[in-house]
């Protein structure tokens, strides 16, 4: 067993398109790691009736499928009262880093090492907070606002978090990457590309701490080449399509995706120089995209968020108080002091109509607050109104929302990266694809943790060369150089 596992989770890369890119030498650093690596497909198909990152991500972290985690929504991680992979290591003992595992939790009162949740997080806070507070601020307000031309931050908290990422690790290659960001900005064209820079930043911060607190398991993850996927996959692929980007369009974002996996391919290469000869890393995706075709018809998926959310409250009639928490894209939450206000802003919210009577909105309420979103996924007519069902109250949804910059044209497939390379950096290629659920024991065996019959799912033997950790059968790994041939470990 290897005792020390780094767990790069780089959201939603897409097999085949990582295939395609490290043929055409786009990736050296990804290329290497792939050839002294256990190479699989991971299958998020199984594990719930919707494939979203923030259900797979839970399935990775424990072991379990959406049918018993029921964690449907982002930042309802915390309402899941299991333990993760980095509590069950914690637990035996062995020091974790957890750097912004998507709709992650911490399981009981205190964990053994650093969590920095995603920036989506509602309700779990960084540990230690007092450490991260600085840094976590600003991250999360440019994340969740990155729609807006003014993210919602101060000169003051710019200050404090330059001052906090010099004495905790940032680099002369980041310094040097955002100064020609910035530069870049100038023509009006690049401003897209920004979300690397965020990327260098918390590679910069993990690898300060890894350093320092030579942790167990540590994992870390990026968002910005999903991101890029999904609203770039048109320009990277405009056949595919029918309704085809715009020349100008075209120019600017032809390579996007390609750049967001260059850029991950460069802390690829930096994280194989970090980890230690005996350091087994493990890269996942969880799932990964395709083209997103479905909207075609109607121009392509358009997302709207509020232009002021409190207006958008006060239009529908809620006179109840409550905060606003924007979540990813078009999401966000709404909380109140108690459940009945909360289930009679979600009834207002949903008599929200456009002039032909199509609804405005979706909400659910659960307890103290509701989750709600745009529904409209189609520019309306400039002139478009909305009005409040029942009432005489009607103003222009141009008012009311703006829409978010780009058409969304990649979707998710269950199709996700999985590979291992352990110390000895063999080459293996598994032929079956691997369930999400595999992921959790596999990582408790790595980092040489007893699960204790905690998984219906075993390890994998392709990668720990054990038998199933609850006495069940090993399955079928690829003999080293025949990936042609399945034998038995």
């Amino acid at each position: 067993m290897h005792d020390s596992v780094i767990v790069l989770e780089f959201n939603e890369l897409t097999p085949r398109l990582m295939d395609q890119f490290i043929r055409e030498g786009h990736l050296p650093n990804f290329s290497k790691l792939r050839a002294e690596s256990t190479v699989c497909v991971s299958d998020a198909e199984e594990e719930a009736p919707a494939l979203e990152p923030w259900i797979q991500w839970v399935t990775v972290h424990t072991g379990l499928s959406y049918a018993k985690h029921g964690v449907f929504n982002l930042s309802d991680g915390p309402k899941l009262d299991v333990p993760r992979v980095w509590d069950m290591v914690s637990e035996a003992g062995k020091d974790v880093w957890v750097c912004g595992s998507m709709n992650a939790a911490i399981h009981g009162s205190s964990i053994r090492g650093l969590v920095l949740p995603d920036p989506w997080a509602v309700s779990v806070r960084p540990h230690p907070e007092d450490l991260f507070r600085s840094y976590y601020h600003l991250v999360r307000s440019y994340v969740q606002e990155y729609t807006r031309d003014k993210p919602p931050v101060t000169k003051a908290d710019l200050l404090r978090f330059a001052r906090f990422m010099v004495t905790h690790g940032l680099s002369a290659r980041t310094v040097v990457d955002t100064l020609r960001q910035l530069a870049r900005e100038r023509d009006g064209k690049s401003h897209w590309q920004r979300a690397a820079i965020l990327d260098r930043l918390q590679w910069d911060l993990f690898r300060h701490f890894y350093r320092k607190t030579n942790p167990a398991l540590a994992t870390f993850f990026l968002n910005s080449t999903a991101h890029y996927q999904h609203y770039y996959w048109r320009n990277m692929d405009p056949h595919s399509f029918e309704l085809k980007p715009s020349a100008t369009d075209q120019e600017r974002y032809a390579d996007a995706i390609l750049f967001g996996y260059r850029k991950m391919d460069e802390i690829v290469g930096e994280c194989l120089k970090l980890a230690g000869p005996d350091t087994t890393i493990m890269l996942c995706s969880a799932l990964g995209q395709q083209p997103l075709l479905k909207y075609e018809a109607t121009g392509g998926k358009q997302l709207f968020k509020p232009v002021d959310p409190m207006a958008l409250v006060r239009f529908t009639g809620i006179s109840d108080k409550c905060e606003y928490a924007p979540v990813m894209a078009e999401e966000f939450y709404l909380y109140f002091k108690d459940a009945t206000a909360a289930e009679e802003a979600t009834r207002k919210l949903l008599a929200l109509r456009m002039g032909d009577g199509a609804p405005v909105m979706r909400a659910e309420s659960d307890g103290l607050r509701v989750f709600a979103a745009c529904a409209v996924t189609a520019m309306p007519a400039a002139d478009a109104t909305v009005v409040l069902a029942g009432s005489n109250k009607a103003t222009r949804f141009s008012e009311m929302f703006y829409a978010v910059e780009g058409i969304k044209s990649g979707g998710h497939h269950p199709d996700g990266i999985l590979w291992i390379r352990t110390p000895d950096r063999t080459h293996r290629q598994v032929l079956r694809k691997v369930s999400l659920r595999e992921v959790a024991p596999t990582l408790l065996a790595l980092c040489g943790v007893d699960a204790q019959g905690r998984f219906s799912h075993a390890a994998m033997p392709e990668v720990t060369g054990s038998p199933s950790l609850d006495g069940g059968p090993s399955q079928a790994a690829a003999e080293p150089g025949r990936p042609d041939r399945l034998v038995r470990t």
